[in-house]
């Protein structure tokens, strides 16, 4: 009789679980996806809002040509109607001190052209961001890109935050170099950005639950895994809103919930701890706007807001490292950010209609310290994998290292423990290559697990 086919129970549908899900089904495996919340998408996703008549996306994400294995994902969901890529690729800046405006166009030889740098700056000057690439684990932004200079209140400091959600005196130069390797430094068709002008669920979450159904993937959602129940070396059963659910021997777990969540089912698990609030504030704009660069979005340096997005009547204002902002009234909040918006885009009378989306832990810590505590894909329960922005991947938490994580672990899942590094430890020229992370699409498999499996060798 045919062997059952192995079932993975998927726990969190955000874009890790999605991710891993859609992989799996892809080769054939039967999924089953639980997400506590009633809707999928996590962090990633839009809703409806009465107030302001329009959908709206919970954060506004940057999204670049360089982040392959998010768009693969896109395309494999059949999301590729919803994505618009601008080219060629163009920042437009504005500096809210004194109201200078320049567009960096990165590409070719674009540093030895002053109408494509920021003002004032030299070719030379954007050589220090090679110092990011060789940083120590312990450094920081800061460390590596000091303040001063034409570029750092105007380009690094406005970039590390953004990307990496929280001050630049504290967030790893290691994860920026990351960042930089992967856009800037390969040029300009990896750094077009790529808009999403029906939301984030329309390009990242519908497809994928439309996919995983017709595969015949089992979605739960408003369902709650409130325990695992281990057995010797694996995971013998799920707590699925109190109900038992049983797995097969060839059954297994794939982890993408967030890290708080994870340290809650797995004994012993070692996460990174929560890093600030991101806000964003929508308003509604009945007349039509054009923001400065011509672009739908638009940079500032030297306010509180750091993105404004415009997109189907709606500026979208976005503040990273924004516990402070988090912390105030949602009507405080829109008083802060409205004149800057109205600065920018010389608008005249009272504010206008808004909503405040305050994401807290919106990303884990991301200093040194807090990356140093990442674990890896797999754990020392054979058939438990781990998945999420706050897994270790090498990048920043942000959307493409979601991705990532889940395909990382969905393979893992495949693998089933058949890894050639792993059979042949006892052989020296194996053990070598064990020794360290090996570097994948962006992340490190981890190899050699330590305690509660994770890495003792970071990448």
């Amino acid at each position: 009789m045919a062997e059952p086919t192995p079932t993975v129970h998927v726990v969190g549908a955000g874009l890790a679980g999605l991710a891993a899900s859609v992989r799996l089904v892809e080769a054939g495996r039967r999924v089953v996806l639980y997400e506590q919340a009633p809707q999928a998408g996590g962090r990633c996703r839009s809703f409806p809002d009465a107030t302001l008549g329009r959908s709206v996306d919970n954060g506004s994400h940057m999204v670049l040509s360089g982040n392959r294995a998010l768009l693969d994902y896109a395309r494999r969901i059949g999301a590729g109607d919803a994505l618009m890529e601008l080219r060629s690729a163009a920042f437009p800046f504005l500096d809210l001190r004194d109201g200078a405006e320049w567009t960096l166009r990165p590409g070719g030889l674009w540093l030895f052209d002053p109408a494509r740098r920021v003002p004032g700056s030299s070719p030379r000057d954007y050589l220090a961001a090679l110092r990011t690439l060789t940083a120590g684990r312990g450094a920081s932004v800061a460390d590596r890109l000091p303040p001063g200079g034409p570029l750092f209140d105007r380009l690094w400091r406005p970039l590390a935050v953004s990307a990496m959600n929280g001050p630049v005196e504290r967030v790893s130069a290691r994860l920026f170099g990351a960042v930089l390797r992967e856009t800037l430094l390969r040029g300009e068709a990896a750094c077009r950005p790529v808009l999403t002008p029906h939301g984030l669920s329309a390009a990242f979450v519908d497809p994928a639950l439309e996919r995983l159904r017709a595969a015949g993937a089992t979605l739960s959602l408003g369902s709650r895994v409130d325990g695992l129940r281990f057995d010797g070396d694996r995971v013998s059963e799920l707590s699925v809103g109190g109900v038992a659910v049983a797995l097969g021997p060839a059954d297994s777990v794939l982890l993408a919930a967030p890290a708080w969540v994870a340290e809650r089912l797995v004994p012993d698990l070692v996460v990174p701890p929560p890093g600030p609030a991101i806000v964003n504030v929508h308003f509604r704009l009945d007349e039509p706007v054009r923001l400065p660069g011509g672009l739908p979005f638009l940079g500032l340096a030297g306010g509180t807001a750091e993105w404004l997005f415009a997109r189907d009547g709606l500026l979208s204002v976005t503040v990273s490292d924004a516990d402070a902002l988090a912390a105030m009234p949602a009507e405080a909040v829109a008083a802060r950010l409205w004149p800057e918006v109205a600065r920018a885009l010389r608008l005249d009378g009272p504010i206008r209609p808004y909503r405040v989306v305050k994401e807290r832990r919106a990303t884990p810590d991301q200093s040194p310290d807090s990356v140093a505590r990442r674990p890896g894909t797999r754990t020392r329960w054979r058939n438990l994998l781990l998945a999420g922005d706050w897994t270790e991947t090498g990048l920043p938490a942000t959307l493409e290292a979601a991705v990532r994580s889940g395909n990382r672990a969905a393979d893992a899942a495949l693998s089933n423990g058949n890894n050639p590094i792993r059979r042949f430890a006892p052989f020296p020229v194996f053990t070598m290559f064990r020794r360290r992370p090996i570097w994948t699409d962006g992340g490190a498999v981890l190899a050699r697990p330590g305690p509660e499996g994770q890495s003792k060798k970071r990448g």
